[in-house]
């Protein structure tokens, strides 16, 4: 029954899994031999597709951090508007899984959409008049203060409640 599973995972099919763990376990109880056992598999068929736990989240990071909806304004939204929904929008993905800040805090790397997605911004942001190191000071800033915040939030939640309403 094990080999029949393996064949079909995939990178994406171990973070969706990882991401549901999460949600269940918490960061605390995210092991690679957990996440195997979930998937019916034991833990060395995992290492096909990922080298190490951290890549693992820093996929996970991803997923979280592509789920915000990045990407330029929308066609007639102001800067300061589209802002104001990408920091509300991040917070949502942040609070959708438990631990879900701790996660991207931690993350070494984001793949390669989330950076074509920032850069898509930052290029909208550059039509907008802002140079390119304010363009990423103000992103940067906007992100390390909602994860921040989300950090606070989720670690004020008793584990096992439901996430915060965004």
């Amino acid at each position: 029954m094990g080999e029949n599973r393996r064949a079909g995972l995939t990178p994406q099919k171990l973070i969706d899994a990882a991401l549901r763990l999460l949600d269940e376990v918490g960061l605390e109880g995210l092991t690679v031999r957990r996440l195997a056992a979930e998937l019916g598999v034991r833990s060395p068929a995992l290492y096909w597709h990922i080298r190490t736990k951290q890549d693992l989240l820093d996929g996970m990071a991803g997923a979280i951090v592509l789920s915000a909806g990045m990407g330029p304004p929308e066609e007639g939204e102001s800067w300061q508007d589209w802002l104001a929904r990408r920091g509300r929008s991040y917070r949502r993905s942040l609070l959708a899984h438990r631990d879900g800040a701790r996660v991207v805090a931690n993350a070494t790397g984001l793949g390669q959409e989330p950076i074509r997605r920032l850069n898509e911004e930052l290029t909208a942001m550059l039509a907008h008049g802002f140079t390119p190191v304010l363009a990423l000071r103000t992103i940067t800033a906007i992100s390390h203060y909602v994860t921040g915040f989300v950090l606070q939030e989720q670690a004020a939640r008793p584990p096992g409640t439901a996430p915060l309403d965004p």
